[in-house]
């Protein structure tokens, strides 16, 4: 069975409970998440931008979606899944109550996402608008680090997408993807030897 991305600062004690520095995590989650957001926007993440940033398109549905991550870990059932309606109704995306992604992740726009509850993604993933990670058959992709998909694309079943990678507009992923490739097409094929950082 693959082993989901170790998430930065997440805690679990032996019962499978969150621990307190888990919780105080929340706030370095947003933090990072508007921080990424605003370098991927604006080239930096001054002050200014981070304003700018709490503007767009996007960024509510990243905080309400950080707000559910945090009540489903602490075993908070009845908020997370208000979050997770406010965040359907509200913010344009429907992401799984058990989804899990760690710091920096970035909805550039929000309309039309929607995430498994079983995904599982690393730090600095950024997801355009119209994005499907979904399951197929039960089993759901795990996703590394640094990763930008196109708007459009689907990503679905039991596929492990590498870190450095980057997945074009309208992709269909149904295989694995590794790291520091470019996926395109339906279904995608991979391009390997991508320089390029995803953000």
């Amino acid at each position: 069975m693959r082993a989901p991305p170790v998430q930065s600062g997440e805690i679990i004690t032996k019962d499978g409970a969150v621990s307190a520095d888990n919780r105080a995590n929340l706030f370095s989650l947003i933090r990072s998440d508007l921080q990424a957001k605003a370098a991927w926007l604006y080239g930096d993440a001054s002050s200014r931008n981070i304003v700018k940033t709490m503007l767009t398109d996007g960024t509510f549905a990243m905080l309400v979606y950080r707000l559910m991550q945090t009540s489903q870990r602490l075993g908070l059932v009845p908020f997370s899944m208000v979050f997770n309606k406010l965040n359907g109704i509200c913010g344009g995306c429907i992401i799984g109550r058990g989804a899990n992604f760690g710091p920096g992740f970035v909805l550039i726009h929000s309309d039309g996402v929607v995430i498994n509850s079983s995904v599982r993604g690393g730090s600095n993933i950024k997801l355009e608008h119209q994005v499907t990670i979904g399951a197929e058959r039960f089993q759901s992709p795990v996703l590394g680090d640094d990763i930008f998909i196109g708007a459009g694309a689907k990503v679905v079943g039991a596929v492990t997408i590498g870190s450095r990678v980057r997945i074009g507009a309208n992709a269909v992923v149904i295989a694995d993807v590794p790291d520091g490739a470019t996926a395109v097409g339906v279904p995608a094929r991979n391009i390997p030897g991508n320089k390029t950082e995803a953000g």
